[in-house]
């Protein structure tokens, strides 16, 4: 068993356990945001209808580099834009851009395009075997605890990553490009744990939940992908787990 983590981002006070969880979606669809684009609510609002969608792993991941028009975003996270620019190194296109989303790791799509987006998940998992692993989730007596089965012998080393999630989180802009509008952000990301590494064999990791616990937090995310931090690869596997 392990128990080797590393928090990132910020935390803050109380949280509601739950029980179990366990699914094998067909993607992950990250999206790159920001308060301070005129053209990310359509993206906003596609990403929350998408998200009832139970094959699809959805994310908000804020950014910061629009902060300087006006308007400074309240959700964002310095490491969402470090992980938006690695995805765009590995890729070899550079794009940087709000709305954009980032589907299975490897393909990349205008963030408010339906169409597109199915594309980039059709062509994602034509490309490699996506979310071949299956992840359990437990919550209960106050940890959480993640399972992965064994694999192929010969797996690359892969990240397991958890992801803190408040699922709703309603946003007034004062200013800047959006400024009087009210939106909604669904499934945001507000800090990242690395749990350790998965190279095929059978792991079980463990987490307290006040490691994580904080305002607003009511689901969480567990991904397993391959590369790393500074070179984002394939998803090989994700789960989402409400908390209550």
């Amino acid at each position: 068993m392990s128990k080797a983590w590393v928090l990132i981002g910020s935390i803050g006070a109380s949280v509601i356990i739950a029980t179990a969880a366990h699914s094998e979606p067909r993607a992950v669809i990250e999206l790159f945001t920001s308060q301070g684009c005129s053209s990310c609510p359509a993206a906003d609002k596609l990403l929350s209808d998408l998200h009832n969608d139970s094959s699809l792993v959805t994310l908000t991941l804020p950014i910061d580099y629009w902060d300087y028009l006006g308007w400074k975003d309240t959700l964002a996270i310095p490491g969402h834009t470090a992980r938006q620019k690695a995805y765009s190194h590995v890729r070899g296109d550079r794009e940087v851009y709000t709305p954009q989303v980032v589907v299975n790791g490897i393909v990349q799509a205008l963030g408010s395009d339906r169409a597109e987006i199915e594309k980039a998940v059709t062509q994602s998992r034509s490309k490699v075997a996506a979310l071949s692993v299956p992840i359990q989730v437990a919550i209960a007596e106050d940890r959480i605890t993640v399972t992965l089965p064994s694999g192929s012998g010969d797996a690359e080393v892969a990240e397991v990553w958890l992801c803190p999630i408040s699922r709703a989180v309603q946003v007034v802009i004062g200013r800047g490009e959006n400024r009087g509008r009210t939106i909604t952000y669904t499934n945001v990301v507000r800090h990242w744990v690395k749990l350790g590494t998965w190279s095929g064999k059978g792991e079980t990791f463990t987490v307290p939940v006040d490691a994580i616990k904080s305002n607003g937090i009511d689901t969480i995310a567990v991904i397993l992908q391959d590369g790393s931090a500074d070179r984002p690869g394939a998803m090989m596997g994700a789960t989402l787990t409400s908390m209550h």
